[in-house]
């Protein structure tokens, strides 16, 4: 079962926080395709709203400019909202090295002020991004929930802090929290552009300019790369599976395995360059190995990931070559 048999029930609002970015305005754009009603919050820090140049005018669309670390803010936009997905939050391992409070202040914070707004506001289900650095230096593979190491990063932190946030917010005040780890996204939309751009853009980018990429460490660095679409059905599956999810943090992948060096290689012969790459230091707080057990998913979530690794890059490929 796909996202695309998911039934929203007739009449449902959606709060995506963070709708202006990578994997929110994706979960914006898909709900409204499916019949519902859709809120956005997003202070566009990172997030850019011709990501939502597609349905911004959509007549059951609107947008709401603000800040998750506002609890008015959070309380107004939760107002009549059925389920919230929030995926505000400010990503990457070594920039959150570089500003540990500001992680603290809209990462925990933040998502500590959505999960009480929604409370509030009797939201019925609370789904929100955690990610796979909560495993830290944890070196057993495939990553499992329930085996985690020391972690590795404030962004790590933050994530960790939130999942027992929401843990708690289920246990002590009856608010169905969700939490998806997420493995790395990529696909249409993601930002190839800053020092913390994610690989697979950024690379496409450097590669269509005839740039030599930088890859940190020796390459041999593996990923359970995940392609938006999984992570769109993994987040509407989460909004209506069954209580005993409630609660519970869940792993968001394709479960596969790629090595960078192999990716980049990939990369190279798809759009038809040879451009050896540069290569960098290991970057700090970064996990060497990731590989998802994705079984709890598929049995609480019902989550059956549609796109693998090859089908996945070349859908981005194709995005890439036509937007960038």
């Amino acid at each position: 079962m796909s996202y695309r048999d998911v039934t929203i029930p007739e009449g449902s609002t959606f709060l995506v926080t963070g709708g202006a970015g990578f994997i929110g305005s994706n979960l914006a754009e898909r709900l409204l395709e499916l019949g519902a009603t859709v809120r956005v919050l997003d202070n566009l820090s990172t997030g850019k709203e011709e990501n939502m140049a597609g349905f911004a005018d959509h007549p059951r669309f609107t947008f709401i400019k603000g800040d998750i670390r506002d609890l008015d803010t959070c309380l107004e936009a939760t107002k009549g909202v059925d389920y919230v997905l929030n995926q505000a939050a400010w990503g990457s391992v070594p920039r959150s090295i570089e500003f540990p409070l500001l992680y603290e202040e809209i990462n925990i914070r933040g998502t500590l002020n959505m999960m009480e707004a929604s409370r509030q506001n009797g939201v019925k289900r609370f789904v929100y991004a955690s990610s796979s650095s909560v495993y830290g230096d944890h070196p057993v593979l495939p990553k499992t929930e329930g085996q985690e190491g020391k972690l590795l990063s404030p962004y790590a932190l933050t994530k960790r802090v939130d999942e027992e946030y929401g843990r708690l917010y289920t246990v002590l005040y009856g608010l169905e929290t969700v939490g998806l780890r997420y493995f790395n996204v990529f696909g249409r939309r993601q930002d190839p552009d800053g020092a913390y751009a994610a690989v697979i853009p950024k690379f496409i980018r450097q590669l269509l300019r005839d740039e030599r990429p930088t890859i940190n460490g020796d390459g041999r660095q593996s990923r359970d790369f995940t392609y938006i679409d999984n992570v769109v059905e993994a987040n509407l599956k989460a909004c209506f599976a069954p209580k005993e999810a409630a609660g519970e943090a869940f792993n968001v992948a394709y479960g596969g395995r790629e090595y960078l060096i192999d990716i980049y290689n990939t990369l190279c012969a798809a759009l038809g360059k040879q451009i050896e790459p540069i290569y960098g230091p290991d970057r700090k707080g970064d996990i060497k190995h990731s590989n998802a057990d994705i079984s709890k998913a598929r049995r609480l979530l019902g989550y059956d990931p549609e796109y693998d690794f090859a089908s996945g890059i070349q859908l981005a490929i194709k995005w890439y070559q036509e937007n960038l």
